[in-house]
């Protein structure tokens, strides 16, 4: 199950950039993972459940996006959305694509609470 990895990682910097913050708690955290990656988004969602207890990030919602594969003919440049197994391009049946989105594994956003704010939320971006 390698969305225990994923998301380990992503506590793992999500804690990190809070602390940097100031942050005394994180009350949200919104990524975008490609489907190409092959993670399952309840997968990542209990994931980030069970490493995030104990941790200043227990109990913040986690937002998916989930990025669907996209890719571009390098025969005649059609751009086109496809599964993971059929990358043809539906223009010109070239079979020589190239992927440009769908691996993605990125941080959108944090919200978290600080110190002075008193219970409000302050959003900081991701990377």
């Amino acid at each position: 199950m390698h969305e225990m990895g994923i998301m380990a990682g992503v506590l793992d910097s999500v804690c990190a950039a809070a602390k940097d913050a100031g942050a005394t708690k994180v009350t949200s955290v919104s990524l975008s993972i490609g489907r190409m990656t092959e993670a399952i988004e309840d997968v990542l969602v209990f994931a980030w459940e069970a490493l995030s207890e104990g941790t200043m990030c227990e109990g913040a919602t986690l937002q998916v996006t989930m990025v669907e594969p996209r890719s571009r003919c390098l025969e005649c440049g059609h751009e086109f959305e496809h599964d993971r197994f059929h990358r043809t391009c539906p223009a010109c049946d070239n079979p020589l694509t190239e992927l440009i989105a769908g691996r993605e594994m990125q941080l959108d956003s944090i919200e978290v609470d600080l110190p002075d704010d008193e219970g409000e939320t302050a959003a900081g971006a991701g990377e």
